[in-house]
């Protein structure tokens, strides 16, 4: 069974390193299973090159009946889980870096003491991730973000986005009054998951802009792009909840007040056409706690 799963992990993956790390073990370990595979059933299951890895026809057909068999089994060993009093296996979990720092940091810590039979490996990534296909549990991301055919769960209260800068580079700077004053700043751009950079959004009453913020720097993740705005180089867009204690103690000031828009809130996400896992439910009502829901 180990040497199974062993070799449908590369051929998940494409590769022995990815799969690995998937997998919790060694790249040597995973590929002497392989080997011990492919040479019990006398076939070659993998084409491997010095840079890539990728399955015969013999692989391929075997990865699919694979893929069921585990499946079934795993649907199996999760029923036979519901009959315990606690919870007991393993999630795996894809998570925005905002709802990891927002949500997870301070709530997880009491899903892990009150289920300790229950491990959790976090993979804070701002990309969108096909989670199926990367074997993980749930993803969390914002409302409005989440395919559609996946079981999503409210886990949090609307998010407030403002605009951010360090008083000394307010001090020095024209007076933003509304979003197009922007264009004579230098914002601190975002790229996002999806490769883009972010357009800022403002709303005002009935009123909303989506703007193109100029900027001599561009980041893909909100805490550099928060340092970089405590140096003073320049106004940064992100959510109020990230920044709050910037701005008790005065070292950022928000930009536009009265333009701060509130959108969606975090949702968890996992497939519908699978049996939640043991612990995922669990996890969700602790999350939710959270947020006095």
């Amino acid at each position: 069974m180990a040497d199974l799963n062993a070799f449908l992990a590369v051929e998940r993956c494409r590769s022995f390193t990815q799969a690995a790390v998937e997998l919790g073990i060694t790249a040597s370990a995973i590929s002497h299973s392989v080997r011990n595979l492919e040479t019990r059933l006398g076939v070659r299951l993998l084409n491997r090159t010095s840079r890539t890895v990728s399955a015969t026809d013999a692989g391929t057909r075997l990865a699919k009946r694979l893929e069921v068999g585990f499946e079934e089994i795993s649907g199996a060993l999760i029923e036979v889980d519901q009959h315990r009093d606690r919870p007991v296996g393993r999630l795996r979990i894809n998570a925005l870096s905002d709802g990891a720092r927002l949500l997870l940091a301070s709530r997880l810590p009491t899903f892990l003491a009150n289920y300790p039979d229950v491990s959790v490996e976090i993979a804070v990534d701002d990309k969108m991730v096909d989670i199926v296909a990367a074997q993980f549990d749930a993803g969390i991301r914002f409302g409005g973000t989440i395919p559609t055919d996946f079981v999503a769960v409210r886990i949090g209260e609307p998010l407030r986005w403002v605009a951010v800068a360090a008083p000394k580079y307010l001090a020095r700077t024209k007076e933003c009054k509304v979003p197009a004053d922007l264009s004579s700043h230098n914002c601190i751009q975002i790229r996002t998951g999806q490769g883009v950079i972010y357009r800022w959004e403002f709303e005002c009453g009935d009123e909303k802009v989506a703007i193109d913020v100029p900027g001599q720097l561009c980041v893909n993740e909100t805490t550099f792009g928060v340092e970089m705005a405590l140096a003073g180089c320049g106004v940064f867009y992100c959510l109020e909840s990230r920044v709050s204690d910037h701005l008790a103690a005065g070292r950022l000031q928000i930009v536009l007040p009265d333009w701060a828009p509130i959108e969606p809130p975090f949702y968890l996400y996992y497939p519908g056409h699978r049996q939640a896992p043991p612990g995922l439910r669990e996890l969700i009502e602790t999350l939710q706690n959270s947020s006095g829901r």
